[in-house]
C-alpha cells in the first residue's frame, strides 16, 4: 500500500504540568497522536493527512500550524466559524494519568457533518485510522455517516484500522458504547484494541475471547495489546504472539497506545509483516512512556525503524 495514510478524530489543546506549577500548551488527541507516529515512521514522500474540524480562532490557527510542523496535512481539515479545538489538562501520579476535558463546543463534533468533504478526504486515501473517541464525539447522524463512508472504503479494498479505545464517561450510556463501538469494527479491516479495556467494558474473559468476538463480526485483521503480558496477533486467520518491551522507565503513560498505533502502522504498510510491526510498535511505546506528554519526538525515542 503506498497511498495517502488519513486519520479521523480530535486534536485538541493539551496542558500539562510543568516546573514550579505552571502548566505547558501543546496539541494532542488519539487520533492525531496516532497519525504523528506514523508520520515518523513512514518516508516522508508516503503522505499522511489528518481530517477533523477546527474553528476559524488563534488558537485554531495555532494548531493548525503545529499539525503541519508535525508533516502531517491539513488539506481536508474543516474550519468552522463560531467553534473551537476542545481542551484538557492532564493530571501525573507516579507516572499513571487521570484527565480533565473541556470540550463541549469542539468544532471537531462537526468533523462528519459535511458528507461530501469526508468521503473526499476518504477517496483520496488509501489507508484510514479512525478510534472509539472518534465515534464518541459525534452526534448519532453523524455516527452513521462515518461508518457508512468507512464500510465503504472497507468493500473498496482500503485498509481500515480502528482502535476502539473505550472511555465511558465520553458516551451518554453503556449499550450506545458498547452498540456503536461493535459497528465501528464492523466497518474496519483492523481492529487494535486493549485487552483490559474490553474485559472491563465487554466482559470477555481472555484475549481469546476478544478475538474471537472482533473476528465474527468480519475483521480479518487483529492486534490485541494487553499490556506487559505481550500482544496476540490474528491476520487472516493465523494467530501469532510477540512479547512486550519492558520500559526502562515510567514518566508518562499519555500516548503509548497511540504510538504503538502509528507505529506498528507505518512498519506494516512498509514491510507487510505484522510481527515485525508489532515489535517495533512495543519497543517504540515503551520508549514513549519515558518522556512527559503524548508526543515525543523521533530522535527522543532512539528506537530504530527497523523492527527488532
Amino acid at each position: 500500500m503506498a497511498g495517502r495514510v488519513l486519520s479521523i478524530g480530535e486534536c485538541m489543546v493539551e496542558l500539562r504540568q510543568a516546573e514550579g506549577g505552571l502548566l505547558r500548551q501543546g496539541f494532542a488527541g488519539d487520533s492525531f497522536n496516532t497519525a504523528y507516529y506514523v508520520r515518523a515512521f513512514l518516508p516522508e514522500a508516503r503522505p499522511v493527512d489528518y481530517f477533523t474540524a477546527v474553528g476559524t480562532d488563534t488558537i485554531s490557527d495555532e494548531m493548525l500550524a503545529f499539525i503541519e510542523g508535525a508533516g502531517v496535512g491539513t488539506g481536508f481539515i474543516r474550519r468552522v466559524s463560531g467553534r473551537s479545538p476542545g481542551l484538557y489538562m492532564i493530571h501525573l501520579k507516579d507516572g499513571e494519568r487521570s484527565f480533565s476535558y473541556w470540550r463541549s463546543a469542539s468544532a471537531a463534533r462537526l468533523l462528519a457533518d459535511d458528507p461530501a468533504a469526508l468521503r473526499a478526504a476518504i477517496d483520496a486515501s488509501e489507508v484510514i485510522f479512525f478510534s472509539g473517541i472518534t465515534l464518541a464525539i459525534l452526534a448519532s447522524e453523524a455516527v452513521a455517516t462515518l461508518l457508512d463512508e468507512l464500510g465503504r472504503a472497507k468493500a473498496d479494498g482500503k485498509l481500515v484500522a480502528f482502535d476502539p479505545n473505550i472511555r465511558p464517561r465520553l458516551w451518554d450510556d453503556v449499550e450506545t458504547m458498547r452498540s456503536t463501538i461493535t459497528a465501528g469494527a464492523a466497518a474496519s479491516s483492523l481492529v487494535m484494541p486493549s485487552f483490559e479495556d474490553e474485559a472491563t467494558h465487554f466482559g470477555d474473559a481472555s484475549v481469546d475471547a476478544t478475538i474471537a468476538r472482533y473476528a465474527g463480526l468480519g475483521v480479518g485483521k487483529l492486534v490485541v495489546k494487553d499490556g506487559a503480558a505481550g500482544i496476540t496477533l490474528r491476520f487472516d486467520g493465523e494467530r501469532s504472539f510477540v512479547p512486550a518491551t519492558r520500559a526502562e522507565k515510567v514518566v508518562d503513560t499519555t500516548g503509548a497506545g497511540d504510538s504503538f498505533n502509528g507505529a506498528f502502522l507505518a512498519n506494516y504498510l512498509q514491510n507487510g509483516d505484522h510481527r515485525a510491526a508489532a515489535g517495533l510498535a512495543a519497543d517504540v511505546a515503551a520508549a514513549v512512556i519515558g518522556h512527559h506528554g503524548a508526543l515525543v519526538g523521533r530522535a527522543e525515542i532512539g528506537v530504530s525503524a527497523a523492527p527488532r
